[in-house]
């Protein structure tokens, strides 16, 4: 059985050693999209179903062809110890996994979100994170035709205008669910506890990735993806504490400890207006009602980020936030179907 190696490392070796000499042409050499092996997540598990020696070769619309046929007819049949033709669930049958065309054709197959224009403000909220994590995450291993390099450096964050947006929206999220918290608790609704605890113990994390300015994976990585956060060292085991312990409903929860911890960090963002953090009852907002269940004073964090943006029409639009706050975005509705590209289309009617 060959020796594990990761596969990024496996991917390189096998373009510098087999691949790179059959070519003699301009080309963008590279492991990105989807699989383990580019978020450097895979194990020895990972070997079990599409992975092994791969990459992608990108190159001029004239070049492809040729640079094809002579890769393909040059492949040796194991490379490191390992086929360089396995099971493909593309082509339905043993294959290499070189990825040879153009860029353009490879987005449209495999990242159908991201072209290779500049996305407007809707565009952005439209785009998944999983697709701006597939084109910026993996190795770039050449590009004499710069525009992967490009593109990668276009999208390697949001502007910050959009930022800011779905920063805001992620603290209104947190903040329309932490009141729940108390409610449950206190009619004794320890499983209905228990679910809101998790999902603001998900919305927690989901906002430390944005306020670090990194691009979330899919549920499988999304935790491993998290321990790599700053925030994590400190974060991870108040959340742990909110997911193990029965829920309290008392300022003293975890979870509000891990509210003001991630308050903290907004407020040294550099963001204008940093927002005194305090754990409060429950102001409902109707009749002067105020219910004793103890919440952090989200809104004026909301306020504060929202008053920092400087496109007037994106500080009006309603805070439903961007596709992943607003959806599951799994494959099927990123890869498959033209939701995002409505969902882009509906934003510009908004704004």
């Amino acid at each position: 059985m060959a020796a594990f190696v990761k596969g990024l490392e496996l991917a390189h070796g096998f373009y510098e050693d087999v691949v790179a000499p059959l070519i003699d042409r301009p080309h963008t050499a590279c492991l990105i999209g989807e699989g383990s092996e580019v978020l450097g997540y895979d194990t020895e598990r990972s070997t079990d179903h599409e992975w092994g020696p791969r990459l992608q070769l990108f190159l001029a619309t004239e070049d492809v062809a040729p640079v094809r046929e002579r890769v393909q007819s040059g492949l040796p049949s194991h490379y490191r110890d390992r086929p360089t033709r396995w099971y493909s669930l593309d082509a339905g049958k043993e294959a290499h996994h070189l990825e040879i065309g153009t860029l353009t054709d490879w987005l449209a197959r495999r990242l159908p979100t991201i072209t290779t224009e500049s996305p407007d403000t809707a565009a952005w909220l439209s785009l998944p994170q999983q697709h701006l994590l597939q084109l910026t995450a993996g190795r770039v291993f050449r590009d004499d035709l710069g525009e992967l390099t490009r593109l990668r450096k276009a999208h390697r964050w949001y502007p910050d205008d959009v930022w800011r947006w779905i920063l805001a929206a992620q603290w209104y999220l947190i903040g329309s669910q932490a009141p729940f918290l108390g409610r449950a608790t206190e009619l004794g609704d320890l499983r209905g506890a228990r679910l809101i605890t998790a999902r603001l113990c998900r919305l927690i994390m989901e906002l430390a990735f944005l306020q670090e300015r990194h691009y979330r994976p899919y549920d499988k990585w999304f935790s491993r993806a998290f321990d790599d956060l700053e925030a994590a060292r400190e974060l991870g085991p108040m959340l742990d504490r909110a997911m193990t312990e029965p829920p309290a409903g008392r300022a003293d929860d975890p979870v509000l400890e891990a509210l003001i911890l991630v308050g903290r960090q907004q407020n040294e963002l550099g963001l204008p207006k940093p927002v005194p953090l305090r754990i409060a009852p429950f102001e409902v907002g109707v009749n002067d009602a105020v219910r004793p269940y103890p919440v952090l004073n989200s809104a004026a964090l909301i306020d504060s980020v929202i008053e920092s943006i400087a496109d007037p029409e994106l500080r009006e639009l309603p805070r439903v936030g961007a596709i992943d706050q607003l959806t599951h975005a799994d494959d099927v509705l990123i890869n498959f179907t033209r939701w995002p590209e409505l969902l882009a289309e509906n934003f510009r009617t908004q704004t």
